[in-house]
């Protein structure tokens, strides 16, 4: 019987040696990535960890920022660093949904026949940048968003896949509201994650004017490709989650919700609408994609609490006191953590 066993155990042993070698090339790629991108974006480390985390998810991320953040230069680093072809759409008001999609023209040959061909537009990019999203109409923002979580569209009854991987990084102006058309809940439920682009310090700004009023602009190379970034999103999938992980994720859910029993103070009195199922797949999710960068093949409550800031704030939706009273959506997340018990493994 140990002779027999022994093949099993061998083999057991090899599987865990696979995994572990997987997760290291993961964590020592993500940080090759972020070193690349670095050199290019100062004093905007934990955007950048939060944008690779939304790539590696197959989501998209919506940014949050004052302009001159270096929010494009952001996108354009990451399509060279990550070998992904990346376009950039400034949404304004008389924006068309065929802008984005593309439309279908009538041609003529020689022989004098005529058919229709489709011209594809900007949204077939794998890493598109939607600049101040919020400034389209709302049907133009429902032709991206559709194309966000169909992945694909249908122009004129035909179905055209968008390319694989697709992910949109759209930015909002936080100052000027004059004129724009803000994202209805529904929509913005479907970005993975909601990121605040931090104005630079002191330190930061001295780096960010000595690299870009010199001669010399820091070169950018690709770090992965496309092939290597399908096959971490798919490894991501593949990480274990303990049982009292998950059910600290979906204790933190229902404390988002004002009519639950586990809901906190704050959320009670300042909350209208608390996060929908995806949010705590995106809590999930996330969370395993942090122990990978980490190094780790399991995700703990830990990594959990490091993304539910930018995963759920975009899904807790204050009501008219707590506008009123200047809440955060972040402090509402913040008291939850606090008072969410962890359970035991």
């Amino acid at each position: 019987m140990a002779g027999n066993d022994m093949p099993g155990v061998n083999s057991v042993e090899k599987l865990e040696d696979v995994i572990v070698r997987s997760a290291e090339q993961v964590a020592g790629q993500i940080r090759a990535a972020r070193e690349a991108i670095s050199t290019v974006i100062f004093g905007q480390d934990r955007v950048i960890e939060n944008t690779l985390v939304t790539i590696l998810s197959g989501g998209h991320a919506l940014l949050i920022g004052v302009p001159g953040l270096a929010k494009t230069k952001l996108v354009d680093t990451l399509g060279i660093t990550l070998g992904l072809d990346a376009k950039r759409i400034q949404f304004t008001p008389d924006l068309m949904p065929s802008d984005i999609l593309g439309a279908e023209v009538l041609d003529e040959s020689s022989t004098g026949k005529r058919s229709f061909r489709f011209i594809s537009g900007p949204v077939f990019a794998q890493l598109l940048m939607a600049d101040e999203i919020n400034r389209a109409s709302p049907r133009t923002q429902s032709a991206l968003l559709q194309a966000m979580q169909e992945q694909h569209i249908t122009v004129a009854g035909a179905r055209h896949d968008l390319p694989k991987p697709f992910h949109v990084l759209a930015t909002q102006n936080p100052l000027e509201q004059e004129g724009t058309y803000p994202l209805p809940e529904a929509q913005l439920d479907r970005f993975f994650f909601k990121l605040h682009v931090p104005f630079p310090n002191r330190s930061e700004l001295h780096s960010i004017l000595d690299r870009t009023t010199g001669n010399v602009e820091a070169p950018v190379s690709p770090v992965l490709t496309r092939e290597e970034i399908l096959a971490m999103q798919k490894l991501v999938r593949g990480v274990p989650v303990a049982r009292h992980v998950q059910d600290f994720v979906i204790r933190v859910l229902e404390a988002t919700h004002p009519q639950s029993s586990e809901a906190t103070d704050l959320t009670k009195r300042f909350v209208r609408f608390g996060a929908s199922p995806r949010g705590a797949q995106s809590v999930l999710l996330a969370a395993k994609i942090r122990a990978l960068f980490e190094g780790r093949f399991a995700a703990s409550i830990d990594d959990v609490r490091h993304v539910c800031y930018p995963a759920l704030r975009h899904r807790v939706l204050l009501n008219f006191e707590g506008e009123a009273e200047g809440i955060k959506t972040d402090q509402v997340i913040e008291q939850i953590l606090a008072k969410t018990p962890e359970g035991k493994a």
